[in-house]
């Protein structure tokens, strides 16, 4: 059976709508695309968000492009699928969030008046706090990555005024982590080390680092994956620089490869 792809849309309007046409049609026709549940789409949709995220620490344009459409059809897709036991359906989840945001906006929508954008992050959650949140870190997903989620829920307690006044304060706090952190692995033997508490030191230190990146307008999560990207880079130089001369990173000393990671730092 061949059906007739619908046109090219002008407008935002008439191109949401070209996509919803086309997913009721593969939802209806194709076999993948009638097999697929929430729970079935759900990892892909984590997939692609991660894709979307790669694409702009690349600054890749494009691809930017190309990832917000996948992520867009994953979002017309779950509407699709809720819409058939009448749950919700797209029309639902547009008007859910167009009202969400008219209501958590009131210094544009109504009469509150705000100085900066920290004023705006209380009032959110404040708002947020009268719509039934039991507490202003309750929006936190529990199942974000622990870098990730220690931002989220600094932002979150700043938002009510649980911050600290100054960046020296933060840096101050992570010194005394470090020391702390650092009294742990004083022990000269390491049988006496106890981990459980080093590990709980460990992460503390973690938790003000990103506290005080917080502070320098840093997101410790582009930072630390910046940081992943070019040690792949300088470590792939690495490893092809070594099979040139016919080595074996396994058979080279550090020295040997120092060289060669020296090299990989000044391209």
């Amino acid at each position: 059976m061949s059906i007739t792809p619908p046109v090219t849309g002008n407008t935002p309007a008439i191109a949401f709508e070209r996509l919803l046409t086309i997913m009721d049609d593969l939802r209806l026709n194709c076999p993948w695309d009638k097999k697929q549940t929430l729970e079935s789409l759900r990892h892909l949709t984590i997939e692609e968000v991660y894709e979307l995220s790669d694409s702009i620490l690349s600054a890749d344009i494009p691809e930017i492009k190309k990832e917000l459409g996948d992520i867009m059809l994953h979002l017309v897709f779950y509407a699709r699928i809720a819409s058939e036991t009448n749950d919700f359906n797209i029309t639902d989840v547009l008007n859910g969030i167009c009202d969400k945001l008219i209501n958590r906006h009131p210094h544009i929508y109504g009469d509150v008046e705000v100085n900066d954008e920290n004023d705006v992050k209380r009032n959110w959650e404040q708002i947020k706090l009268k719509e039934g949140n039991k507490s202003v870190l309750g929006g936190v997903p529990a199942s974000l990555p622990a870098l990730v989620k220690a931002s989220r829920i600094q932002e979150k307690a700043r938002g009510v005024g649980f911050d600290w006044e100054e960046k020296g304060q933060v840096w101050a706090k992570v010194e005394e982590e470090m020391r702390e952190f650092r009294d742990e692995f004083n022990a000269e033997d390491d049988s006496k080390i106890d981990h459980d508490n080093a590990e709980s030191e460990f992460g503390d230190l973690l938790f003000s680092l990103i506290n005080y990146a917080r502070f320098i307008n840093i997101n410790p999560e582009d930072a630390l994956e910046k940081t992943n990207r070019k040690f792949i880079k300088r470590f792939q130089y690495l490893e092809n620089k070594a099979k040139e001369q016919g080595k074996d990173l396994h058979d080279m000393s550090l020295a040997e490869m120092d060289v060669f990671w020296d090299e990989a730092k000044k391209l």
